[in-house]
């Protein structure tokens, strides 16, 4: 039995959706991947939060979630979101000797 044209097109398409779904793909884009909060990687790396704060802070590829001029006399409030893949470069970057 002849397959319709239409039945090809929506079966690639939901090949190609499952593929683009998929966070362990290579080609994975960089809003899939697992984000780790500052507290997080402090704990797994031993350090404290004011330390991953300060190594995170102006790293490419880290979310920086705040005000950036806070209203007169109030501390700033940020939250990093940092992507798995920017803590491993900074983890590399950081265990060379």
């Amino acid at each position: 039995m002849p397959r319709s044209e239409n039945d090809l097109i929506s079966r690639n398409n939901d090949r190609q959706i499952g593929q683009r779904q998929n966070p362990t793909s290579s080609g994975s884009s960089p809003f899939i991947e697992r984000h780790y909060s500052a507290s997080e990687l402090a704990a797994l790396w031993n350090l404290s939060l004011d330390t991953i704060r300060r190594i995170f802070e102006n790293e490419p590829g880290v979310l920086v979630l705040g005000e950036d001029r806070p209203k007169r006399n109030r501390r700033r409030y940020t939250t990093l979101h940092i992507p798995e893949s920017v803590a491993a470069r900074v983890h590399r970057r950081l265990s060379k000797v």
